[in-house]
């Protein structure tokens, strides 16, 4: 590290932010860490409404160093936050959305966790402001953790705390090929990278702003971009974990997070040509990586779901999509003296849709919310119907009697 060296590249993608802007840059300039600990490298990606402007008066008016690039639009993030990145000299980089705003010490404290514990990644808390934010991984302040024993997967934004030598060291850069979930592929590749994670979550470190004008990047982009970006994650995960429990872990979050809302009270309102196509998007990749172990981490509700789109069963999909579109709370059918519990979503034990008793087993966590359970024989229960699914496999040479591949269409029954 030389003298001149900033601890902390702040990188902000610029498009259409104002009036956001002028709060965002404010809470830069009101950072406790020292200004020539800091520099920003600030990307105007072919506004119109005066963002540029803004930046540049921002440039010409603060103690830190501020770099302004303005370009034609490139239609996305992922390529003014590749500029920035271009151009960043500390020591760690923070990508900061122009419209969102940071808390008073949130750098000083992340680069302090960053030194203290050797980490490659710094998340700090997040709130939102007239939107939600991702709350499950703020439990407790961790100097030390990873993707597989911490929720962290399940907050894959760019708004992080990254080591630039990491960065570097692998040559990654945001894919410019996708228009939505880029910071999700980014992010976990720093993950599944990183010597170390930290969690501060006892301080907010960033304000996430919901637009009013409806321009946030996530409001936007069709279906078919969805399940792109589920496609790149898991290709992702696929890569840089072999398979067993711990990508199964990590694939939950893509299948949850970013495959299942296509086919939650959306799809009701799809029209048939649309249903139809997401199915076919859709077949690949349960074909390549849905597994039994998956199936088991998911509620009846959502695993349910997922099976009948491995199966490719329209005909069934749909009433269990309206059921969920209602709210309706499924009934629970408690057996084995209350060791086991089936939520009756439709098609329950119906010989004719013949979906597999195990589909509509509770787990224990989701279980014990009815009266009655006795812990002890769910899991268990489940555990062995996955096991067995899987020596079944095995036993065929790789493939069910209906032609799935292991992971594939038959894995959840």
């Amino acid at each position: 590290m030389t003298a001149a060296q900033p601890d902390v590249s702040v990188i902000i993608g610029a498009y259409e932010a104002m009036p956001y802007l002028v709060e965002c840059l404010a809470s830069v300039e009101a950072q406790t860490i020292d200004p020539e600990r800091i520099e920003v490298i600030a990307v105007d990606d072919g506004s119109t409404d005066g963002t540029g402007e803004c930046l540049e008066e921002f440039a010409a008016r603060v103690a830190m160093p501020v770099t302004v690039i303005r370009q034609e639009n490139s239609g996305g993030p992922s390529g003014p936050r590749n500029v920035g990145l271009g151009k960043a000299s500390g020591r760690y980089v923070f990508f900061l959305d122009a419209d969102d705003r940071l808390g008073p010490e949130a750098l000083q404290r992340m680069v302090a966790m960053a030194d203290k514990n050797g980490t490659d990644v710094v998340l700090g808390k997040v709130e939102g402001v007239n939107r939600t934010a991702p709350k499950s991984m703020w439990g407790k302040t961790l100097d030390r953790t990873d993707v597989y024993s911490s929720n962290i997967k399940f907050t894959l934004s760019a708004q992080k705390l990254f080591r630039r030598e990491l960065l570097t060291r692998h040559n990654m850069r945001f894919d410019e090929s996708l228009f939505t979930g880029e910071d999700a592929l980014f992010t976990m590749e720093a993950y599944l990278r990183a010597d170390g994670v930290s969690v501060i979550a006892d301080y907010t470190c960033y304000y996430l702003v919901g637009r009013d004008d409806g321009k946030h990047v996530t409001k936007s982009g069709g279906y078919t971009l969805r399940f792109d970006s589920a496609r790149a994650l898991m290709s992702l995960i696929a890569e840089l974990v072999p398979a067993g429990d711990r990508r199964d872990l990590l694939m939950v979050r893509p299948f949850l997070i970013t495959l299942l809302p296509q086919f939650g009270p959306v799809y009701a309102r799809d029209s048939e040509k649309v249903r139809q196509h997401k199915l076919e998007l859709a077949g690949p990749l349960m074909d390549a990586y849905w597994t039994p172990d998956i199936a088991r981490r998911l509620k009846v509700g959502e695993r349910l779901r997922l099976h009948l789109v491995a199966a490719q069963r329209a005909d069934l999909l749909l009433p269990v999509v309206e059921f969920v579109k209602a709210k309706k709370q499924a009934a629970a059918l408690l057996e084995k003296k209350g060791r086991r519990v089936y939520l009756v979503y439709p098609h329950f034990r119906d010989r004719a849709a013949g979906i597999p008793d195990s589909v509509y087993l509770a787990e224990p966590r989701e279980a014990r919310a009815f009266h009655g359970y006795r812990e002890g024989g769910a899991d268990s229960f489940l555990r062995r119907a996955a096991g067995k699914a899987r020596r079944v496999l095995r036993a065929s040479g790789g493939a069910t009697p209906g032609g799935a591949t292991p992971g594939g269409r038959a894995a959840a029954a």
